[in-house]
């Protein structure tokens, strides 16, 4: 076994909590250096998901992600993004069929070693999961928008927006001010023309923020005729963060203008209920020990 150590990587990722209940898994995992990231399992009708983190902690400094409230610590080896797969599927006994990488930390603030993961992931010795069954989200780091077309692998592209306008994107989301939505417009349309493959659009629904019939409208302007969908998405509230999740009626009347305007939109199935749900949580009760 000391041979083995000396010549070998061996898993130094271990699981320090698990929270369940009937359709979600959600892990806290300690690293040898003993800093903690998390990663959910959501078990689905087609197959089971797993969505893991890129970095301990995150720099975009969004202000309704429970993650960005703990800034950045360092960046993942790609071997400890693949071991989170590795332990969830041994402690839970569930084969992952597809990942979304978009748990703590910005994926493309951690392009190269992202890149090396997707590869190893996908190569049939490594884990065999499909490209097009893994899914990348980015809050908008445009030059690694034009990177990631270039890259060979047809692995999926999403971008979490939440506002269809600066003025609003800006108070919420500080990347914006960086890279404003019309440079943001113009690498989605660069990557769709170079891959001919649809974006998914992420949009979390807050309360009295984002969730207006005129913000509805301005987001059908903004995405109408562009190979892309919509995935609203209900807000998981922590207690550290003062906004709220929106109502049904402000989310069916969203969905319906966004619908009848012929945007494609889904709504993302709720997860997490019951047990700790917002991305970072688990990690900040731990830190705040």
């Amino acid at each position: 076994m000391d041979i083995l150590k000396n010549e070998f990587y061996i898993g130094s990722v271990k699981i320090k909590k698990k929270e369940e209940n009937e359709t979600t898994l959600k892990y806290l995992f300690e690293l040898e250096d003993g800093n903690y990231i998390e990663a959910v399992v959501m078990k689905h009708d087609y197959g089971t998901s797993v969505c893991v983190s890129s970095q301990i902690g995150c720099n975009m400094g969004c202000k309704f992600c429970e993650s960005g409230r703990l800034k950045k610590v360092r960046d993942l080896l790609p071997g400890e993004i693949l071991e989170q797969i590795m332990l969830v599927e041994e402690d839970s006994g569930l084969k992952v069929n597809s990942i979304v990488i978009m748990g703590i930390g910005e994926p493309f603030d951690n392009y190269n070693n992202i890149e090396k993961f997707l590869y190893i992931v996908n190569d049939a010795k490594g884990l065999a999961i499909g490209a097009r069954h893994i899914t990348v989200s980015t809050s908008g780091l445009v030059p690694r928008i034009y990177d990631f077309a270039d890259m060979p692998l047809q692995v999926n592209l999403a971008i979490s927006l939440h506002a269809p306008n600066d003025e609003l994107r800006n108070s919420i989301m500080p990347i914006n001010k960086v890279y404003n939505i019309d440079t943001l417009m113009e690498a989605i349309r660069t990557y769709i023309a170079k891959t001919n493959r649809r974006v998914t659009i992420e949009y979390v629904m807050l309360r009295g923020v984002n969730d207006s019939r005129k913000c509805a409208h301005e987001l059908v302007s903004l995405l109408r005729g562009m190979n892309v969908y919509v995935n609203l998405i209900p807000y998981n509230e922590t207690s550290h963060l003062e906004f709220s999740k929106s109502g049904v009626d402000a989310k069916d009347e969203f969905f319906s203008i966004l619908n009848k305007s012929g945007i494609t939109v889904t709504v993302r199935r709720e997860f997490g209920s019951g047990i700790s749900a917002a991305c970072g949580q688990l990690r900040a009760n731990e830190v705040k020990k």
